[in-house]
């Protein structure tokens, strides 16, 4: 039984890090969100959307209301937007948006990443032209019409939209998020969105393979265990 326990062990505690991380992310974007936007998920669609990936990833109530009355208390951390970007292995391009209280730490974490898998990290819009920033909404239907008559009536300016496998997708520039969300909502009543985000799409997506495979995926994972990581956006086509 001894390798057969400690290899459930290790397993385990693997996931218990990776959903210590998963809680994290979530816990300070919560926070960050309602601190910013309101506590009531009812008026900050942002929040609500928030909340619903956030059950979606098994995060428990508790750790969800902890970072909702941490922000209602005024007191905490004061965390800001940090965006890096740069060229990863391979000459792809990246992302990397983190959510700091400490800045000049989170730009040094983030460099080492890039630094250690011969990476370069570039200025501020140096790859950010090459990505589209897009709200995606997602949810089951099959009246395409009907979406995108409620969004052309609240004047959303739809990017595109599909109708596939009984589900329809709505990408709409990033700033239109809410105003798209709620045109649907309007229409529709409750709808349980499957994908309800705002992301860096790339424009073009750059192959690699071989070396640059392996060193691709220590690059992420590096970013992936700095904790001011939020999310990662690239255009690698692995």
């Amino acid at each position: 039984m001894g390798r057969a326990f400690q290899n459930r062990k290790e397993s385990m505690a693997k996931t218990s890090d990776a959903n210590a991380k998963i809680y994290s992310k979530y816990s300070r974007e919560i926070y960050v969100c309602a601190k910013s936007g309101g506590f009531d998920p009812d008026g900050n669609l942002s929040l609500r959307g928030l909340i619903d990936r956030a059950k979606k990833d098994q995060v428990p109530s508790h750790v969800i209301d902890k970072a909702i009355d941490k922000a209602k208390g005024g007191a905490g951390e004061d965390f800001a937007v940090a965006r890096y970007e740069g060229y990863g292995p391979g000459n792809t391009m990246v992302i990397v948006d983190c959510l700091t209280d400490n800045p000049n730490r989170t730009f040094g974490d983030v460099r080492v990443c890039f630094t250690k898998t011969n990476s370069k990290i570039g200025t501020q819009g140096s790859v950010a032209h090459m990505f589209d920033h897009s709200a995606i909404l997602v949810f089951k239907g099959n009246d395409e019409e009907a979406a995108l008559e409620a969004l052309m009536m609240e004047d959303v300016d739809v990017t595109d939209i599909e109708n596939e496998d009984g589900k329809i997708t709505v990408f709409a520039p990033h700033n239109e998020y809410f105003k798209a969300k709620k045109s649907l909502m309007d229409t529709f009543g409750e709808i349980d969105f499957e994908v309800d985000e705002i992301q860096f799409i790339p424009q073009t997506t750059t192959p690699i393979s071989g070396d640059d495979v392996e060193m691709f995926d220590k690059f992420i994972s590096m970013l992936n265990e700095l904790d001011d990581v939020q999310n990662i956006y690239h255009n690698a086509e692995l």
